[in-house]
């Protein structure tokens, strides 16, 4: 069972993360939006904004994934099995949880 001096520092660097994350993810949809035709930016450099664009999605993706997981981890961080592996049940180390607080299962299981 975790401490709940730990539980209410593992809480708040959530909640931080989630805000953080959140300002990543609209820099990163403002960066998706779709290249209009009309832009004279010229074809080699309308091929690198294609190019960066693509990269700027899959970043969005990935963020969009944590975000879910953070969210979770927001939602159960209460809860009495907070911080015990998905898998096999053990204690996930806190040092782990401040690095990753969306981890939900220990360095072995994962």
């Amino acid at each position: 069972m975790m401490d709940p001096k730990k539980k209410a520092e593992l809480k708040k660097l959530i909640q931080a993360h989630i805000i953080e994350l959140e300002k990543e993810i609209l820099d990163l949809k403002e960066l998706t939006k779709p290249i209009p035709p009309e832009n004279a930016i010229g074809r080699v450099s309308r091929m690198d904004a294609i190019n960066n664009r693509s990269i700027s999605e899959a970043a969005l993706r990935t963020s969009e994934k944590k975000m879910h997981k953070l969210l979770t981890a927001a939602e159960k961080v209460e809860e009495e099995y907070f911080g015990l592996c998905g898998r096999c049940g053990a204690e996930i180390p806190v040092a782990r949880l401040m690095l990753l607080p969306e981890s939900a299962f220990c360095v072995n299981c994962a």
